[in-house]
């Protein structure tokens, strides 16, 4: 055997199983190396659209917060504000029952000094005409002088 045949042997041999894997072998391995190389490129566009959907809803999330805490600021202050009403109607219905109390025990007082006046003057009346008895030296007859004893009293 001569060296050149069998080195001419395996360059065909080579030359063949290049001719294969470039037929055969080659075209499913790019195909299997491109689909990887789409799913890594869906991959980093999926999370790439996640980072920028979790920033979204960060800003989002944000915001709600904002529009809450503002809500629960207006909530709070329209409590403070009824809380306010409320006790100035508490105290303006107090204020009214104090006045009807006091118009009432004013009234009552009026009353009460009336009947004591009544009172006083009956007894005063009655003082008089026993005074006026003895000074007279006689009975003064009170059915007699109902009159002369209405005046009297009117004028005590």
């Amino acid at each position: 055997m001569n060296i050149n045949a069998t080195l001419l042997g395996q360059a065909i041999t080579f030359a063949i199983l290049i001719w294969f894997t470039m037929k055969f072998v080659w075209p499913p391995l790019l195909q299997a190396m491109e689909e990887r190389a789409k799913t890594i490129a869906d991959g980093l566009a999926a999370a790439e659209r996640g980072k920028h959907d979790l920033e979204l809803a960060a800003k989002r999330s944000a915001e709600i917060i904002h529009q809450a805490k503002e809500k629960a600021g207006e909530i709070i202050a329209s409590g403070e504000k009824r809380a306010s009403e409320i006790i100035e109607e508490a105290k303006a219905n107090a204020k009214a029952e104090g006045d009807r109390i006091l118009a009432g025990a004013k009234a009552e007082i009026d009353q009460e000094v009336f009947r004591a006046k009544e009172h006083l003057r009956t007894q005063v009346s009655a003082v008089a005409l026993a005074g006026a008895g003895k000074i007279l030296g006689r009975e003064i007859d009170a059915k007699a002088h109902n009159d002369l004893l209405d005046k009297l009293v009117a004028e005590i």
